[in-house]
C-alpha cells in the first residue's frame, strides 16, 4: 500500500513538474503590425474588434507554446512602403514608439508588415507607382532600420493580396497596378534569402496564400464598393478580415514555432 502511495505522489510531482515546465517554455509575443487600410480594417464597421490583426493574435493565443499576445495596430489608410521610410518621417517614428510602448519587455517582438497594394498603384497614393525594384529596397531599408533599432525582434513579411483589375477610388489601380503588385512576391523571396544570410533567424516570408484565395472567393470575401469603372473589390469584409487574419497568424506560427 506504502508502495502505491509513493507512486502516486511521485507521479503527480512528474506531472506537475512537466506542467509548469510547459508554462515556462511559453513564448509571450508583442506583434507590431505594419500596413495600409486593409491591415488598418478598412471598410469594417467595427474594426477595432474585426480587424485582421484581431483575429490573427486571437488564433495565435489558443496554440500551443504561445503564451500572451499583445499588438499595435499601425495600419495607415492609404499608405505605401514610402510613408514607412524613415526618411518620409510619417509612419516610422510611430511604429517605434508602438514597439517600444509593450509593457511586458520580455516578450518576443514580431513585425507583421503586409505593404505593397498603395505602392502597386498606377497614381495616387505617396511614391505611387513604385517598382518592384523600389519596392525591394524600400523595404530592406524599412527592415534595416528595425532590426538596429531592436536587434532580437522578428521580421515577418505578408504578400498583399488580390484586387480586382478594375479598382479605381481615389487613387487609380486598375490592371496595371495590379499586374504590378504580383511582381512583389518575387522580392519579397529575395529579401528573406539574403537576410538568411546577412542576419539569420531574424526575417520570415509570412502569407503567400491568401493572394489567391482572395482571387477566388473576391465576391463572397471582399467588400464590393463602387468607383469609376463600376463595382470593385479591394478591403476584405467582417468574414474576409477574420480569413486574412488567420492566414496571417498560421504563417507566423510556422515561422517561429
Amino acid at each position: 500500500m506504502k508502495n502505491i502511495n509513493y507512486l502516486l505522489i511521485y507521479t503527480f510531482l512528474i506531472l506537475g513538474a512537466l506542467s509548469g515546465y510547459a508554462q515556462q517554455q511559453k513564448k509571450d509575443l508583442n506583434i507590431v503590425f505594419i500596413g495600409n487600410s486593409i491591415t488598418y480594417g478598412g471598410g469594417l464597421a467595427d474594426r477595432a474588434k474585426d480587424a485582421p490583426t484581431n483575429e490573427t493574435c486571437a488564433w495565435l493565443r489558443l496554440q500551443a507554446g504561445v503564451g500572451n499576445v499583445e499588438f499595435s495596430n499601425q495600419g495607415v489608410s492609404g499608405h505605401t512602403s514610402v510613408d514607412v521610410l524613415p526618411k518620409t518621417n510619417t509612419d516610422f517614428p510611430t511604429v517605434l514608439k508602438a514597439a517600444r510602448s509593450f509593457a511586458n519587455t520580455d516578450a518576443l517582438l514580431i513585425f507583421s508588415i503586409k505593404l505593397g497594394t498603395n505602392d502597386s498603384a498606377v497614381k495616387g497614393p505617396k511614391g505611387a507607382p513604385v517598382s518592384n525594384k523600389d519596392y525591394y529596397n524600400n523595404l530592406k531599408v524599412i527592415t534595416d532600420s528595425l532590426l538596429s533599432a531592436f536587434p532580437k525582434s522578428k521580421i515577418i513579411y505578408q504578400q498583399p493580396i488580390w484586387y480586382s483589375p478594375n479598382t479605381h477610388n481615389r487613387s487609380t489601380y486598375m490592371q496595371e497596378g495590379l499586374d504590378r503588385l504580383q511582381t512583389y512576391g518575387p522580392e519579397l523571396r529575395k529579401l528573406v534569402k539574403y537576410y538568411k544570410k546577412a542576419n539569420p533567424g531574424s526575417v520570415y516570408l509570412g502569407d503567400i496564400k491568401a493572394f489567391r484565395f482572395f482571387k477566388k472567393h473576391h465576391e463572397q470575401y471582399l467588400a464590393p464598393e463602387q468607383g469609376t469603372h463600376g463595382t470593385f473589390y479591394l478591403h476584405p469584409n467582417k468574414e474576409g478580415a477574420h480569413i486574412l487574419g488567420d492566414f496571417w497568424a498560421k504563417a507566423i506560427y510556422k515561422a517561429l514555432f
